[in-house]
């Protein structure tokens, strides 16, 4: 597999995360059909259903790792899988989608390669056989290219940033299992206890509403979670308010939250702090909602709204309902 490029396949709740969809479809744009071959590998207990699911973006091989061992998440266990597959596949690159388990399986599989990771990379530029990585830095003042000077390299891409392109026509790819013995696992998943969430995903959601301390009170919360309700939009926060207590962590969006790429951002009663926008100023249209008409989220804003937000989301919702009716 010279030169080829190899996608680790995140599940969840036994579906297909969308955005390691938006890495293979990338990998498959940077390595056209017939040129370089794409390899999908998925791993899991009982996960080849899943495989006609990462088909229709058009990799030339699926590689299935099943097992007991891999039914919940263990770093050393998918560490192990995926290391047998980049060995029997031998790619140039191999990519992950940027989500908290990328981010900590791809460096550890890179570290076993003495090969460079890349993180959260938002594009890719070809140089002839050889790739870029582009990527923000510096809470995403610049963006850094970076070229990889190793025989292997690794690199998670950003949810929501690459097009997921999926088809139902053509050859479909050779499904091949790989028997995986993976290294005595110190530490596993025993339980997962769900909390209460959203039904969309935050850091995959292409609409996106978030309040700040302008929403006055953690008892406000249902005014932006009727627009969400409307939107099909997923909900988050600040950092100001998530350390107040006004709402759980996992709503958090900024630097030390999660980073997001949404279509359409609401920032409501958000001053726009260069924490947070160092998560969210690549969404595509930001629309903030402030009374301060200085604050510095109008400067980042597509479009601005001055006044309070307790007034005016309420009308917009009202508003988007007679449409949907």
């Amino acid at each position: 597999m010279a030169n080829g490029i190899l996608v680790f396949v995140e599940l969840r709740n036994g579906q297909v995360r969308k955005s390691s969809l938006e890495a293979l479809s990338e990998a498959r744009r940077l390595a056209p059909k017939g040129e370089k071959p794409v390899v999908a590998v998925l791993v899991g207990d009982n996960v080849n259903a899943m495989a006609g699911v990462a088909n229709k973006c058009k990799p030339d091989k699926i590689l299935v790792v099943n097992g007991a061992d891999f039914a919940n998440y263990s770093t050393e266990g998918f560490a192990a899988a995926l290391t047998d597959a980049i060995k029997k596949e031998d790619p140039k690159y191999v990519f992950a989608a940027n989500t908290s388990l990328g981010k900590d399986l791809l460096p550890r599989v890179a570290a076993r390669f003495d090969a460079p990771c890349a993180t959260d990379v938002v594009e890719f530029q070809k140089d002839g056989d050889n790739l870029l990585a582009v990527r923000p830095m510096y809470s995403g003042k610049v963006r850094a290219t970076v070229a990889f000077e190793s025989p292997i390299a690794f690199a998670t891409t950003r949810p929501n940033v690459f097009p997921v392109v999926e088809s139902e026509n053509g050859t479909q790819a050779a499904i091949e299992d790989l028997p995986v013995k993976p290294e005595k696992i110190r530490a596993k998943v025993s339980a997962t206890h769900a909390a209460e969430g959203q039904k969309v995903e935050l850091s995959e959601a292409r609409v996106i509403v978030s309040g700040g301390r302008g929403i006055k009170g953690p008892e406000n919360w249902g005014v932006l979670q009727e627009l969400c309700d409307v939107l099909g939009a997923a909900l988050g926060a600040s950092r100001a308010v998530v350390d107040a207590g006004w709402i759980d962590h996992q709503h958090q969006v900024g630097q030390t939250g999660k980073v997001v790429s949404p279509q359409l951002y609401f920032a409501c009663g958000i001053s726009g702090a260069i924490q947070h926008l160092a998560g969210m100023n690549s969404s595509k249209v930001i629309v903030a909602i402030n009374k301060d008409a200085d604050a510095p989220i109008f400067k980042h804003a597509t479009y601005g709204l001055v006044g309070d937000v307790l007034e005016i989301v309420p009308k917009l919702t009202a508003e988007l309902k007679k449409l949907n009716q």
